[in-house]
């Protein structure tokens, strides 16, 4: 199993049990994510960018792949993922490199099973 296919059965397994056992409160959260990343003012892309940036600074592994595949899916470049870490790098300094180079790991994953950027 690809470490994007473990990350997306994880991901869906685990928040589908969050969902059931988790109160209303949860339930909302989880919805006001997925509301707050659709097209609005900022188009999706550009939301997924500053989601990865964000994510990087606050060194969360999950939430750089997330962003880096729902990025890929709305059309980020490879390019832009790059200037995407380095504004993170410049925000957050060299502790944000560890979860850069497993971001660029993830990235050359996707980038040899075929997905464009």
């Amino acid at each position: 199993m690809s470490k994007l296919e473990e990350f997306r059965s994880y991901r869906e397994r685990m928040n589908k049990r969050i969902n059931d056992i988790g109160s209303l409160n949860v339930k909302r959260f989880f919805a006001l994510d997925s509301a707050v990343y659709r097209d609005g003012y900022l188009p999706r892309k550009t939301k997924e960018m500053l989601g990865l940036v964000a994510s990087l600074v606050l060194r969360c592994d999950d939430c750089v792949s997330y962003h880096i595949v729902a990025g890929l899916e709305s059309g980020i470049t490879r390019d832009e993922i790059m200037e995407c870490m380095e504004v993170a790098l410049i925000v957050g300094g060299s502790i944000v490199i560890p979860h850069m180079r497993r971001a660029v790991e993830l990235m050359d994953e996707l980038f040899e099973e075929g997905t464009d950027g």
